[in-house]
């Protein structure tokens, strides 16, 4: 609830003075703020970097009040949210005045029914990339997750809009910016005129983004196509006045769609293959179901209802490593949460990699165990799990999610046996999507009857 004055005296956060936030934040800051939230158990924890001083919010609780019961005093702006708006700027995923329009636009599109229409189409196109894989040599976990989502992603929401060398040519695109982040995301207060390490190739990128979308816009706003693909739909949309969306808006929301599409589910794939080779029981357990599923033909929309276990591994995945890893939000109107009276003006930080590692809420949480979410295990509070973020802003991407990532990894692990190359241990990189620091290399080995 929203006050002004509290009735009683709230208490003071926890604050975690400069002289402890400074060497984490240059040796591994979001491991870091992990272990805080956890020895804070869950209370509010204020970050004290000088004049710069966001709260941050780990309790389910806490989340729930923030991104679901007064989401509106609550907003995606402010200094944590300004790296993202370099690359995004104001589009379906913010707070600005026309989301509300393009999120009504598209969420037809991502319902799931709608999306379990085009699992057939993805299986064949997925599996026609994985037919292209080459085995025995060593390959980038990423850029081969990356390629075969964006292909699949692209055929069926974009139709033929996007041709396959406009594909290849924004997944690496996109790639790069989300990497060239890292410093603005991790320096927030950095002015934009001040040059920090990235910020070249992140416009180079920007620019390459923006060369393969403006087109496609004025294209199909030639066209008035009464098409189902995104691009159509979007062209098609009046925001609340009754006028067309800008160029500049619909960019912004196509950019948005791409990323949360292609960008955060291969992030969230890649992450897999280390867990696999550390796991060996939780690797033949899924060769086994895989196998029981799929019989000797190919992963469809039949087999999913039978990779269950798949389902769990890629939850559990996802609860360890997120890749929308950080929610920041703007506090409007001065609150009172858990106590403590957090300001009109305030900056919070929000991770669901920070609350997946909360004890009270996940026992042993450091331990990849894909079990918790099988049966009554998975009775859990509701803001203690959000992969996909929560409330008004949930990832509409969810739903595709669930579909092109078992077809993706069945597929893959169906017809080959995969090999980490790159040693471990493989530390997090909080950039615009949470990656590794270390680039995952594996060697498919083909399966053989």
């Amino acid at each position: 609830m929203s006050v002004e004055t509290p009735a009683r005296p709230a208490r003071p956060p926890r604050n975690l003075p400069l002289r402890r936030l400074l060497p984490m934040v240059v040796k591994a800051p979001l491991e870091g703020l992990a272990d805080v939230a956890r020895d804070a158990r869950g209370e509010i924890v204020r970050l004290d970097v000088g004049p710069f001083r966001p709260y941050l919010l780990s309790h389910p609780d806490h989340l729930q009040h923030a991104l679901r019961g007064d989401w509106t005093s609550f907003l995606r702006k402010g200094m944590f949210w300004k790296p993202v708006e370099r690359l995004l700027g104001d589009s379906v995923i913010g707070d600005g005045p026309g989301w509300a329009a393009s999120r009504k636009v598209l969420q037809p599109l991502f319902t799931a029914r709608y999306v379990a229409s085009l699992t057939d189409d993805m299986a064949a196109t997925i599996d026609q990339g994985l037919d292209e894989l080459t085995p025995d040599v060593p390959i980038d976990a990423m850029d081969v997750m990356n390629r075969i989502v964006t292909r699949a992603v692209v055929s069926v929401l974009f139709g033929d809009r996007i041709s396959p060398r406009e594909a290849e040519v924004l997944g690496p695109a996109y790639t790069t910016a989300n990497t060239s982040l890292g410093f603005r995301i991790a320096l927030p207060f950095v002015p934009d005129r001040v040059p920090l390490p990235g910020d070249k190739k992140f416009m180079g990128a920007r620019q390459t983004i923006d060369d393969v979308i403006y087109p496609l816009i004025r294209q199909a706003r030639k066209e008035r196509s009464d098409g189902p693909d995104i691009i159509s739909a979007l062209v098609r949309a009046r925001d609340d006045e009754g006028r067309e969306l800008t160029e500049l808006k619909l960019r912004d929301d196509l950019a948005s769609i791409y990323g949360a599409a292609t960008e955060t589910a291969a992030v969230a794939l890649t992450w897999l293959w280390p867990i696999l080779h550390g796991h060996p029981d939780v690797a033949a357990r899924l060769y086994a179901e895989i196998d029981e599923a799929t019989g000797d033909g190919p992963v469809g929309a039949d087999a999913l209802p039978k990779l269950r276990y798949l389902d769990m591994v890629l939850r559990e995945t996802m609860r360890l490593y997120p890749a929308g890893w950080a929610m920041p939000r703007l506090v409007t109107r001065t609150h009172e949460v858990g106590g403590v009276t957090l300001r009109a003006g305030s900056q919070v930080l929000i991770s669901p990699y920070i609350t997946h590692r909360l004890d009270e809420f996940w026992p042993d949480p450091l331990t990849f165990d894909p079990t918790r979410f099988e049966g009554d295990r998975e009775k859990r509070h509701r803001y203690s799990y959000l992969p996909f973020g929560a409330g008004p802003h949930l990832c509409l991407g969810q739903h595709l999610f669930f579909i092109e990532a078992p077809l993706l990894i069945a597929g893959l692990l169906k017809r080959f046996r995969p090999e980490l190359v790159t040693e471990g241990p493989f530390p997090v990189q909080p950039a615009g999507t949470l990656r590794s620091r270390k680039k995952i290399e594996l060697i498919l080995r083909r399966v053989t009857s």
